[in-house]
């Protein structure tokens, strides 16, 4: 869990440090910080390919979620429900939820979320969780310059939803060799 708690507070704390500054920190710099993380995330996804050895299954797995992710067209459904919370919140209040709904899918959708939580409880190591704790800090500051105090709220989504699949991922310890933990990293990069 110790994964899951650093990333709720580098949520928290990137999300006070982008509300205290928001006047001072400028707009070119706030969308280079969030092209620099996603750079980050890439390199980190790319990293992870690498630790499997059946690129096989890689390449099913891809085909497999790509056919599924746009037949239910999740983006479609993100981003519905997105506009729907949006569209029930018509004062200040819109903006904290805006803020809240839209971190929480950006910090919970990602693989980094899934595979650094499984892998945190199968084996105690957080290096995924800790690397995805300083991207969310950084994208915090970001997003709470235009987004608000929401921002902060979703670090409560993170922890419970990293935190479940860290659970459950510890519970699961037994049935999975390393080699199957390795393959679900690696399809998870």
């Amino acid at each position: 869990m110790l994964g899951t708690i650093v990333n709720a507070l580098a949520i928290i704390v990137g999300g006070i440090i982008g509300l205290l500054f928001k006047n001072v920190i400028p707009e070119k710099i706030s969308e280079s910080l969030l092209k620099t993380t996603g750079l980050a995330v890439i390199a980190i996804g790319i990293t992870l390919i690498f630790r499997g050895e059946n690129f096989t299954l890689l390449i099913i797995s891809l085909i497999l979620g790509t056919i599924i992710g746009e037949t239910i067209d999740i983006v479609g459904l993100l981003e519905k429900f997105r506009a729907y919370i949006e569209s029930k919140m018509k004062n200040k209040e819109s903006n904290v939820a805006l803020g809240f709904v839209t971190c929480t899918l950006v910090y919970c959708v990602g693989s980094m979320a899934i595979i650094g939580s499984i892998q945190s409880g199968l084996t105690g190591n957080h290096d995924i969780l800790f690397s995805k704790a300083l991207i969310d800090g950084i994208t915090s500051v970001s997003l709470a310059v235009s987004m608000g105090v929401g921002v902060i709220f979703s670090s409560i989504s993170v922890f419970v939803y990293q935190g479940i699949l860290t659970t459950l991922a510890s519970l699961m310890q037994a049935l999975l060799s390393e080699v199957v933990v390795n393959e679900m990293t690696a399809i998870g990069g």
